[in-house]
Parts: structure tokens; sequence; C-alpha cells
């Protein structure tokens, strides 16, 4: 489903993924761990386009991520879920999952917010994977941070991706929350089969959740292999030394409020023919 080799990115004369080879399987959880800096945001953002990477082979079910002519066509195939859901706030629940369906809907209806029967059933049916049936028709700035951000999850269910990208989806909620919206995250790569890549902080999530643990540490990949074969030996070379500085470009929340919509909801500049 996803394969890198040797995939290299640069800002200027900062290298931040140093020749990473990378696999993942249809519907397999893939926890990135690793410290602020260690490259985890540019690899997730070069496996969609939002960055291109500067070296390396990326290709993602079939379609090759660095020489495709046509960003849509893989973004269509590609959700992402960042830290901060970014849903519209005067908008319902269900609308928000319905932009997710933008790339698919004409221009006329994605203006007058008019959906097809299917849409609107496939819309309610993500948002009740996530356990969301009852807040459909109310407003997201009503709903809680760990309820926004299962909307957010609902919303790239609606895109009906072969991928998920998650990039830190549960740094700002509590404890039990995050459990909450990574079981989500799990069940619907199980039972959709569905390829989740999930960066994360926390060892104990990626242990508890990912099948697969891939540890970065200054744009190397130090650690690949089950979740349970994760030793303290092995975190230590994944955080004992200090990464390089966050680049730019990972750190922007401007353009990731942005990124995360368009990637999301408005996949393409034309839409799918019907």
């Amino acid at each position: 489903m996803i394969s890198a080799r040797q995939l290299a990115k640069r800002y200027g004369s900062n290298t931040v993924l140093q020749g990473i080879d990378f696999e993942a399987a249809a519907g397999e959880f893939v926890v990135i761990l690793g410290q602020s800096g260690a490259g985890k945001s540019t690899l997730l953002r070069c496996m969609n386009r939002l960055l291109v990477a500067d070296g390396g082979e990326l290709h993602i079910d079939g379609i090759d991520a660095m020489r495709c002519r046509d960003p849509r066509l893989l973004r269509r195939k590609v959700a992402m879920i960042f830290q901060h859901h970014h849903v519209v706030p005067r908008l319902t629940a269900l609308k928000n999952v319905l932009t997710g369906r933008l790339g698919s809907t004409s221009v006329l209806g994605s203006c007058l917010h008019l959906y097809r029967r299917h849409d609107i059933a496939l819309a309610h049916e993500c948002l009740a994977r996530v356990g969301l049936a009852h807040k459909a028709h109310e407003r997201t700035d009503a709903l809680s941070g760990g309820q926004m951000q299962r909307v957010g999850i609902a919303r790239a269910l609606a895109q009906q991706p072969r991928v998920i990208l998650a990039d830190e989806p549960v740094a700002s909620l509590d404890p039990r929350t995050a459990r909450t919206v990574l079981q989500y995250l799990r069940d619907a790569s199980r039972e959709l089969g569905i390829t989740v890549v999930c960066n994360l902080h926390q060892v104990d999530y990626a242990r508890e959740f990912g099948d697969r643990i891939v540890g970065l540490a200054r744009g190397r990949v130090v650690f690949d292999d089950d979740a349970q074969a994760l030793t303290d030996a092995d975190i230590d070379r994944i955080y004992e030394q200090p990464a390089q500085a966050p680049a730019k470009a990972e750190t922007n929340s401007a353009t990731e409020a942005t990124m995360s919509i368009v990637t999301s909801a408005v996949i393409a500049a034309k839409p799918a023919a019907r």
C-alpha cells in the first residue's frame, strides 16, 4: 500500500528526512514514534504531496507520489487528520462530515451544499462509526474537543480513502478521550482495510494501538518492528539524542489549518464525473 525508499527532504541546509525506508500494508496501523523535530510530520506531508520530497521513491496504492502530475489523484486516496480538528464551527457535525465528499460532488452541489442521498447516508454512517450519530445535527462549536476530533475522523472516513495519515491526533486530548479516538482509528483500519499511519509522542499509546512502530530520530529510521517488540533500549535510541529544530513547514499552524480542510475535503478542483 505504501512504499518509501531512501526518501529525503531538506529545508535549505536543514536535512529533515535522511534516506527513509518505510513500508505499510493494507489495513495496517503503523505508529511513527519520535520526539519533536525528528521528521514525523514532514514524512506524512510527503506522503500526500503537501510537501514534495527532494529524493528517493514513494508509492502509495500504485501511484508514484514523487512524480504524479496530478496530486489530486493521490489525495482522493489519502485523507489526513491533524492535531487540531479544524472543523467549521458554524456547521453541524453532519455538514462537516459531508465536506469529505466535496471531491466527488459537482461544483454547483458543493457551492449550494446539495449532496446526494448516498453521500448523506454515508456521512451518517461515518458519524455512527465514531459514536456521534446522536450529534449529527448539532453545531460543532457546541461539541467537546474530543467530539470535534471524532468529527474530523468521520470526515476523513467519508472521503472513503485507502490511507489515513494522522499527525498527533490526540496530543491535546485527555487520556480517556485519546484512547477513544485511537480506538476508532484502529477499528477503521481493521474493519475497513484502511492503512493508518499515525504520528505519536506517547510510547504507551504506540504499544497499545499500533500493529507496528517505526521510530524516527534526526530524520532516520532507528526502529521498525512489531509494537510489542519495542524495548527500553529502543526507546532510548529514539529519544536520547536532541532532534533537529522543527522546520517552519512542520510548525506553521496557519498552513496546517488550511491544508487540513483542503486534504480531507476539497481534494479535487475538478469533481469526479457523474
